[in-house]
C-alpha cells in the first residue's frame, strides 16, 4: 500500500480529460502525451518524474526493468489493457510493485465491431459498396446488385462463438437480438454459465452446426492455431468466419486456402498475421473476404472505461482495499522496495 504522502501518478496513456480531474481529488497528477511507440518507459526523458511517481497509468508504452530502475518510488501500476502485455509484471512482483489492468474496457466496442463485420459480410456491404463506388451500377441493368449481392439473413440462423469471455457474451447478445440461435465453444464455462441463452457445445459441433463462427477466444500456447485445415472443412460451403479476436487462432495459410477454393463462403476479419497487412497479401485479391485494419478498439468509448476503471482501481489501492483486477495479487502483501 502507498505512504502517508500524497501520490504522485504519472499518467502516460490515453486518458479522459474529466476523470483525470477526479483523479485529482486524491493523488497529484501529471499526464503526458501518449506516444504509441511501444517503447520502454525508460528511453522517453521522463527520469524525473518517473523517479517521484508513486503510481503509472500506461497503455501501450512499455513498463519494463529498465523503466523500474528509474522509478524507485514506484508502488503500482495501471496498464489500460485487459492483459497487460505492455508491463514485465514478473519483475513488478519482485519489487512488490501492485500491476493493475482494466478489464472488459473494450468489450462492447469489439462486439460493436465484430458484429458489424458479420453483417458486412453475410450481405456482401463491403462487396456491394466496392462495386458501386468503381461505377458498376448503370441505368441499363438497374437490377444487378439485386441478383448480383444476394446475402443471407440472420433470423434463424446459428452464430457459433469461440470463447465465452467478456466479448463472446456480448456478442451472444447481440445475435439474440438479431433473432439467432447461439452455440459457443469455451472449455472452462460451467454448464449454466449461459442462463439459456446460449449452448454449450465443443468445437467440432459448433464449427460443423453454426451459419457464422466468431472467434473471441484469448491467444495462449492451447489457441494458436485452433483453427486449420482440418477445423475449417468442417464448416459448412455456405458459412462464415468473422475474427475481430487473435489473428493467430487461426492458420493464415489454412484460411486463404479455404476462402480461395470457396470451401467456406466467406470472411469479416479485423486481426492479421503480419500488420500493417502487406500490399500483396492474397487476402487483399479475394472479393469474398471484408476486412478492416484492427480498429476493434478504435473508439474514444474504450478511453473513458479504461479510465474509469483505472481511477476505481487506484482507489481502492490506495485506501488499503483489493482492487478489482489485480495481475499480479503476491504484490499486496509485499511492501514495495527500491
Amino acid at each position: 500500500m502507498q505512504s502517508a504522502a500524497r501520490p504522485y501518478v504519472l499518467v502516460t496513456a490515453p486518458f479522459d480529460p474529466a476523470i483525470a480531474e477526479q483523479l485529482c481529488a486524491d493523488f497529484d497528477v501529471q499526464t503526458v502525451e501518449p506516444s504509441m511507440a511501444g517503447r520502454s518507459l525508460a528511453e522517453m526523458r521522463l527520469d524525473d518524474r518517473l523517479a517521484a511517481a508513486t503510481a503509472l497509468i500506461c497503455e501501450v508504452d512499455v513498463v519494463d526493468r529498465a523503466t523500474l530502475e528509474k522509478a524507485l518510488n514506484l508502488q503500482v501500476v495501471v496498464s489500460c489493457r485487459a492483459n497487460p502485455v505492455n508491463v514485465d509484471v514478473a519483475a513488478c512482483t519482485e519489487r512488490g510493485i501492485v500491476v493493475l489492468t482494466t478489464p472488459a474496457r473494450n468489450a462492447d466496442v469489439t462486439a460493436d465491431l465484430a458484429f458489424t463485420l458479420l453483417l458486412m459480410t453475410v450481405r456482401h456491404a463491403g462487396r456491394a459498396e466496392r462495386w458501386l463506388r468503381a461505377g458498376n451500377w448503370s441505368a441499363d441493368d438497374v437490377f444487378a446488385p439485386y441478383q448480383r449481392f444476394r446475402g443471407i439473413g440472420l433470423s434463424g440462423r446459428t452464430l457459433g462463438i469461440l470463447g465465452g469471455g467478456a466479448i463472446g457474451r456480448r456478442m451472444m447478445r447481440r445475435a439474440r437480438a438479431f433473432g439467432m440461435d447461439v452455440l459457443i465453444y469455451d472449455p472452462f464455462l460451467a454448464p449454466d454459465a449461459l442462463g439459456g441463452e446460449g449452448e454449450l457445445a465443443e468445437l467440432d459441433e459448433v464449427l460443423s452446426r453454426s451459419d457464422v463462427v466468431t472467434v473471441h477466444v484469448p491467444l495462449t500456447e492451447a489457441t494458436i492455431g485452433l483453427l486449420g485445415d482440418r477445423e475449417l472443412r468442417l464448416m459448412r460451403p455456405d458459412a462464415y468466419l468473422v475474427n475481430a479476436g487473435r489473428a493467430a487462432v487461426v492458420e493464415e495459410s489454412a484460411l486463404v486456402n479455404a476462402l480461395t477454393e470457396g470451401r467456406i463462403a466467406g470472411a469479416g476479419l479485423d486481426v492479421f498475421w503480419t500488420e500493417p497487412v502487406p500490399p500483396d497479401h492474397p487476402l487483399l485479391a479475394l472479393d469474398n473476404v471484408t476486412l478492416t485494419p484492427h480498429i476493434g478498439g478504435a473508439s474514444d468509448d474504450v478511453i473513458l472505461e479504461h479510465s474509469r476503471i483505472a481511477v476505481r482501481g487506484l482507489r481502492a489501492w490506495a485506501a488499503g482495499e483489493r482492487p478489482p483486477a489485480v495481475a499480479n495479487p503476491e504484490a499486496l502483501a509485499a511492501p514495495a522496495a527500491s
